[in-house]
């Protein structure tokens, strides 16, 4: 498992595990039940907190991405593709109403900001 660590990014290190570690399953690079590094021996490698990579598992855990067996490890939870599929699309909400309230803020219409819309699905 391969995670790089950005400290001048303004993202917390803990999301930035979270994040590279649900690419990492999304893109199948960690199969399913695939052993996860110990909390210890990833704070290690990274150089940071064992408490910040146990935050992170955490929230993986929490999120249903990986099943953390107490005296054996994490492992990549089964099925969880699904949910990482409706977490993106949850982001992609949040984004587009983000913009469409800026949009608005400066007077964009609603027809506008569906033609903005448009024109940007068009160029990619």
């Amino acid at each position: 498992m391969n995670i790089i660590i950005n400290n001048s990014s303004m993202e917390p290190i803990y999301e930035q595990i979270i994040r590279q570690i649900k690419g990492q399953i999304m893109d199948g690079r960690l199969k399913e039940q695939s052993a996860l590094p110990s909390i210890r021996s990833l704070a290690n490698h990274l150089k940071i907190s064992a408490l910040t990579v146990k935050k992170a598992y955490d929230n993986l855990e929490a999120d249903g991405f990986i099943l953390t067996v107490h005296g054996k490890g994490s492992f990549v939870a089964p099925g969880n593709r699904n949910l990482f599929e409706e977490e993106q699309r949850k982001e992609v909400e949040r984004k587009l109403e983000e913009a469409a309230i800026t949009g608005r803020s400066c007077g964009m219409t609603d027809d506008e900001l569906k033609e903005a819309l448009c024109l940007i699905l068009e160029e990619i």
